[in-house]
């Protein structure tokens, strides 16, 4: 039987660091969710899950590849998904808990963050939070 080993997963601090070194930023949000709250990054391809098994082609599979999505669930479906159609592992991560940590963290964002903020309770008072 084979052994699926897990995917990669970075937290948003370090998305910025691979963004600085050229990455890109794959966002699988649907194009709602997208026009209320975006990502404001170099380098980003939105592909929204519910259309992704037809355009993953879209994705270099020659460039670092962060995958992300709202919190971080349908995003590593996706980047299992990659996985499993040729790209590298080593190049291929998801962003854990998504654009709500981005912008908890205070990352660069267009639109109207108090739809993601809203109820959320600030998961990142702690120190040790990415």
């Amino acid at each position: 039987m084979e052994t699926i080993e897990k995917a990669k997963e970075i937290c948003p601090t370090t998305t910025q660091k691979w963004i600085a070194e050229g990455a890109i930023l794959v966002d699988v949000r649907e194009q709602d969710e997208v026009s209320a709250l975006a990502y404001d990054v170099p380098n980003i391809i939105h592909i929204p899950l519910s259309e992704f098994e037809e355009r993953f082609q879209e994705i270099p599979t020659d460039k670092k590849i962060v995958v992300a999505c709202k919190s971080g669930g349908r995003s590593l479906k996706a980047t299992y998904y990659l996985l499993n159609h040729g790209y590298d592992r080593e190049n291929v991560v998801n962003m854990q808990h998504g654009i709500i940590r981005w912008v908890q963290r205070g990352f660069p964002t267009k639109g109207d963050t108090s739809a993601v903020l809203g109820n959320q309770g600030d998961c990142c008072s702690s120190s040790n939070c990415c």
